[in-house]
């Protein structure tokens, strides 16, 4: 099994700036792609931001320009630098991975436990 436990999560001032991370641990192999989803009450979740194996990223329209996301493969951990924050970035986040735990065996998406956000006007 593969856990996720992310850390930096809290209460800020819009224009404020956080740090999410999210490490991962377990019985790895191999990790793929690693992203943050986020979900506001009421809300569906939603993507926030992801990143390859090979550092290629891919980001929400909302979030460009204002968050960065980034990873060290050595350490199984992914971040995002979150920049510029509004009351529309109020969410629980997400941490997720893809991995396998054995070669041959699929990949499959893992999830963290998710950390509030909260962004005050």
């Amino acid at each position: 099994q593969v856990q996720l436990v992310e850390s930096g999560g809290g209460l800020v001032q819009a224009g404020g700036s956080l740090r999410l991370s999210c490490a991962a641990s377990g019985r790895i192999f191999e990790i793929n792609a690693m992203g943050w989803y986020r979900q506001a009450p009421g809300k569906q979740r939603e993507l926030v931001a992801t990143i390859t194996r090979a550092g290629s990223t891919n980001y929400a329209d909302s979030v460009k320009g204002r968050f960065t996301i980034s990873r060290d493969n050595t350490k199984k951990t992914v971040y995002v630098q979150m920049n510029s924050l509004k009351p529309d970035d109020t969410a629980v986040y997400y941490c997720n991975c893809n991995a396998r735990y054995n070669l041959g065996w699929p990949f499959r998406d893992y999830w963290g436990q998710g950390t509030q956000v909260t962004v005050s006007s």
